[in-house]
């Protein structure tokens, strides 16, 4: 089956002449992302988008490797990327509340690397425990919209799961004060809130919304642990008037391991497809686990062959390959 998404915007550049001078106005590398009832639009336009996540960003954790331009290039021209996430880690050791400085400048260069390959790019908060970490979430989502807020690249994901607490108690109370906080810097780029059950929740937010423009909620699935039964929270997420965005899917078990399980991802990416709904995959990593698109001591900066391509990497490479295209991206 095949669903026709709109193609990539790529930038112009206009020359206006006046007098002897020559004026040179580039125009939006991306378009502006918005959202009207549950569609998000690019550009005024119903689209998806589909792209990678990278690893937890926490120094000593062995991925931090990944945080470079080279592998944002390579994930654009190679995999035809379009969209990227920089999970920056806010729990455990060696996250931003242990090393700010070293957190904020892994995705500082994930966003400036996705600006300069036309890029959308998510700044996620890598957290299960937000609503105990809400004034340092402010302190860093302020610091981003001062630094990026201008750029209509920038997405802001500012709980990336919840786990298994009242959304209206407490990750919406949390989730509008972060809000507030970024839109009095960055009145219009896009918002993404993560729901409760690790962003499985979507139908419960989608009863009590939050108040505001350009908001979306975070959907997450594992394919080999998740079907039809989430499908159905998000159906009634959408029929809700809710608009969602898959900001982390793997195509094995919940846990990060197991086999590829391709027939549930294909179900998957039909349903995404369906309703225009952009997804980015975890995860940009070497981890000795299954849901790393690439195997251990491969290249950190890209340049991957085919056998540096674990399972898993092989088989979304090609659903990002072929989003968007007259390829059936699910068949």
């Amino acid at each position: 089956m095949y669903y026709s998404l709109s193609s990539w915007f790529k930038p112009a550049l206009i020359s206006i002449a006046i007098g002897a001078n020559v004026i040179a106005i580039a125009q939006a590398a991306v378009p502006p992302l918005s959202v009207e009832g549950n569609q998000i639009l690019s550009g005024g336009e119903a689209r998806s988008f589909a792209g990678n996540s990278l690893f937890w960003s926490n120094t000593g954790w062995g991925q931090e490797k990944m945080y470079n331009a080279q592998v944002v290039r390579w994930l654009k021209e190679d995999w035809d990327a379009t969209i990227v996430r920089a999970a920056m880690g806010a729990d455990e050791g060696g996250s931003y509340l242990q090393d700010p400085e070293a957190n904020v400048e892994r995705v500082k260069t994930i966003v400036e690397a996705a600006i300069d390959n036309d890029m959308y790019v998510i700044i996620d908060f890598h957290t299960h425990h937000g609503e105990d970490k809400k004034e340092d979430a402010i302190r860093f989502f302020q610091q981003m919209a001062q630094q990026y807020g201008n750029y209509d690249n920038v997405i802001y994901e500012i709980y990336n799961e919840p786990l298994q607490v009242s959304w209206s108690d407490v990750v919406k109370p949390y989730a509008v004060d972060v809000i507030d906080a970024i839109r009095d810097i960055d009145p219009d780029n896009l918002i993404v809130v993560g729901t409760p059950t690790w962003s499985q929740d979507v139908d419960i937010a989608s009863t009590d919304p939050i108040e505001g423009r350009n908001i979306a909620y975070a959907l997450h699935f594992y394919a080999g642990s998740h079907g039809q039964a989430l499908r159905n929270k998000a159906e009634t997420a959408l029929n809700n008037g809710a608009a969602l965005m898959v900001t982390e899917w793997g195509a094995v078990n919940a846990d990060g391991g197991g086999a590829v399980d391709e027939q549930s991802t294909r179900d998957w990416m039909t349903f995404l497809a369906e309703h225009n709904i952009t997804h980015l995959n975890w995860a940009v990593s070497d981890k000795n686990e299954g849901a790393s698109i690439i195997r251990p001591g491969a290249n950190p900066a890209g340049q991957w062959s085919d056998s540096d391509l674990t399972d898993a990497g092989t088989f979304v490479k090609d659903i990002i390959s072929n989003w968007g295209t007259e390829i059936d991206p699910v068949e």
